[in-house]
């Protein structure tokens, strides 16, 4: 699971421990140099995990997409078997993760979305943003750095 933050101290307390009652769920906190203090709590949060939690401290050009790629990229070095994001504003039910890992048994791509009734999101979006240009920039790095992998 990957969680960028931003000044998200308090929420990530909250978070976490939410995630980590997932079976087998890892967590890369990805924080931007927040001011408020959020590295050192997730740094916190880390060390109390059992080693199911880690931080990635970003510095020089930062940003909300680059903390995806980022994370992105240092994802698909591990043995992970599935990559999920979450925001760490508290605008997504952790709880609604076992549904998604369950789908993605049978899916190659699985989108939660609290926008949409349901939770669907129509054919038309998904290769939208497949082609788009914001998705080949996101993508990009990692499908240039990385060697094929498959389930």
């Amino acid at each position: 699971m990957i969680v960028p933050t931003y000044n998200e101290r308090e929420n990530i307390g909250v978070l976490v421990p939410r995630l980590l009652a997932v079976p087998g769920l890892r967590v890369l906190i990805v924080d931007d140099g927040s001011p408020d203090g959020t590295g050192v709590e997730a740094d916190r949060l880390a060390a109390a995990s059992g080693g199911r939690t880690s931080v990635m401290h970003r510095t020089g050009v930062r940003g909300f997409g680059r903390s995806y790629v980022d994370a992105l990229l240092a994802a698909v070095q591990t043995d992970a078997r599935y990559i999920c994001q979450m925001d760490a504003d508290l605008s997504h039910d952790p709880g609604d993760l076992v549904r998604l890992i369950a789908a993605a048994d049978a899916a190659e791509l699985v989108i939660g979305s609290r926008y949409v009734p349901g939770g669907a999101m129509p054919a038309s979006i998904v290769d939208w943003m497949a082609q788009s240009m914001y998705g080949r920039w996101l993508y990009q790095p990692y499908l240039a750095s990385s060697k094929a992998c498959s389930r």
